[in-house]
């Protein structure tokens, strides 16, 4: 395909930060083009089972915390409205309350019952997103929970804790988010630069060892990022 008919479908304003990038060159800019959606799409299987494990982590913790199997719905009207849970509202700039659990819970459920299913805590667990579960390892909801979610990681390196189990779920969310938006994830301002996304592989390969290390053994087979991105740094 020529590369008008390329900008035509991609759009001018996306393909040309990648035209501007490989020094007005067109068949590179079309090949870094594609090596871009290549490495997000070798992150998708990782950051699927990472979510995946990390869901159910946290699930079987605070059902066992909370002694309850349907706590992510009987704690709409507890730990998910605590008086502590707020946060600073830039528009009125007063201390507001922070209800964004319950508002996700809240909004799995309307969306199962519109489709017309039948809402059970599994149900609600499974609609929920990778910044509903980092959410808990947020300092006000970390400490209400009395510390309770750092224990999914057993295998938490000496002087990690929370901020630093945060800051890395963190990251990891908002490069997932750029990715399931089709940005690009290959540059540092105009440059071509494959430093960030290393940067967080190796942050999911981290939170996979902090788990259980036998994952990283597991998952070997499905992780193509590298050699994805190894391939890239070639054109």
């Amino acid at each position: 395909m020529k590369f008008e008919k390329v900008r035509l479908f991609v759009s001018a304003p996306r393909l040309d930060r990648y035209l501007m990038a490989t020094g007005n060159k067109k068949t590179r800019a079309v090949r870094l083009y594609k090596a871009n959606l290549k490495i997000s799409q070798a992150f998708l299987p990782i950051l699927a089972i990472l979510e995946v494990a990390l869901r159910n982590r946290l699930n079987t913790m605070l059902t066992a915390h909370f002694s309850d199997p349907d706590w992510i719905t009987n704690q709409k009207t507890a730990f998910m409205i605590d008086p502590s849970l707020q946060r600073f509202d830039l528009r009125t700039r007063r201390l507001v309350p922070n209800h964004t659990l319950r508002q996700q819970v809240e909004k799995a459920e309307r969306k199962l019952r519109n489709a017309h299913v039948t809402i059970t805590s599994g149900k609600v667990i499974s609609e929920q997103t990778f910044g509903f579960w980092t959410e808990f390892f947020e300092r006000a909801h970390y400490r209400i929970l009395l510390g309770r979610p750092i224990q999914i990681f057993t295998n938490l390196p000496s002087g990690h804790g929370r901020q630093i189990a945060y800051d890395t779920l963190n990251n990891i969310r908002l490069f997932r988010n750029r990715l399931y938006h089709n940005e690009p994830i290959c540059f540092n301002g105009n440059a071509i630069d494959f430093q960030k996304a290393q940067d967080i592989h190796q942050s999911i390969r981290d939170v996979f060892s902090w788990c259980d290390p036998e994952l990283l053994l597991w998952i070997k087979d499905v992780d193509t990022v590298i050699g994805r991105i190894n391939s890239a740094k070639k054109i």
